[in-house]
């Protein structure tokens, strides 16, 4: 029993270094995908500012679509040990702040097409319908979140009946947005002809090393989520329901 028990502890220790090793990973991968977008836009392709409003687009939707909101799907995995309200309120304020990345993105390149001269088309991309359907689900889901879980609240069976639809839409929607930010990606380098410009390598180079990023990123966040074995302790559940994830 006595070496049975050792065992068991050790392997959970192991557990839970991998665990540590793959959110930390998450977020080494997460801000170099960060970084290289911002010098690809900010040092090769016009930089940041009122008369290029473009590039704050596909930063601002790959900061709240995919970064922040990969670490609010994360919260209820890495704050296993932190009451349960204030994991909520993180988990709240984390997509919040991910909707609000997205809203100014969205303004960027509506604003960068309507202000055009000549004013350019709005929507007429596989890419565009696919990023804002992610955007608008995911409003609705963090709706529909913070009424059952947060404020005001629903009744235990309500929130029991819903949970599973919460975490399915919850993943849904990030494969969704990830999907988007490649499909954009890769539209403006073969809009820009990136790909066929050898003199622009290190640009691609640029591009090619942040999709792969983005990849790996939502991969251990979907990894970590799905894993039976990081789900948060039921000892430190002060709720019947998690909030989701």
């Amino acid at each position: 029993m006595g070496k049975g028990t050792f065992d068991e502890i050790g392997s959970t220790r192991v557990t839970l270094q991998w665990f540590s090793i793959m959110v930390l990973s998450s977020q080494v991968v997460g801000v170099l995908a960060i970084i290289l977008l911002a010098v690809l836009f900010g040092q090769y392709r016009g930089g940041f500012g009122w008369t290029v409003k473009f590039n704050y687009h596909p930063l601002f939707m790959t900061l709240g679509m995919v970064f922040f909101y990969g670490d609010a799907i994360l919260a209820y995995r890495v704050f296993r040990d932190v009451k349960k309200l204030r994991v909520k309120i993180l988990h709240g304020s984390l997509l919040a702040l991910s909707f609000i990345f997205s809203t100014i993105g969205l303004k960027a390149v509506f604003d960068n097409h309507n202000f055009a001269n000549p004013p350019k088309a709005n929507l007429y991309s596989l890419h565009s319908w696919v990023g804002l359907t992610a955007v608008i689900l995911f409003a609705a889901q963090w709706v529909c979140g913070f009424v059952s879980f947060l404020f005001p609240k629903l009744s235990e069976d309500l929130r029991k009946a819903y949970m599973p639809s919460h975490k399915f839409w919850g993943k849904a929607i990030f494969l969704l947005a990830i999907g988007a930010v490649l499909m954009g990606i890769t539209e403006y380098s073969i809009f820009y002809k990136i790909y066929n410009n050898n003199d622009v390598d290190y640009q691609r180079h640029l591009i090619c090393f942040f999709g792969v990023f983005v990849l790996i990123f939502a991969g251990i966040v979907l990894y970590l989520v799905s894993n039976p074995g990081y789900q948060r302790p039921p000892d430190n559940e002060i709720e019947h329901v998690p909030l989701a994830d």
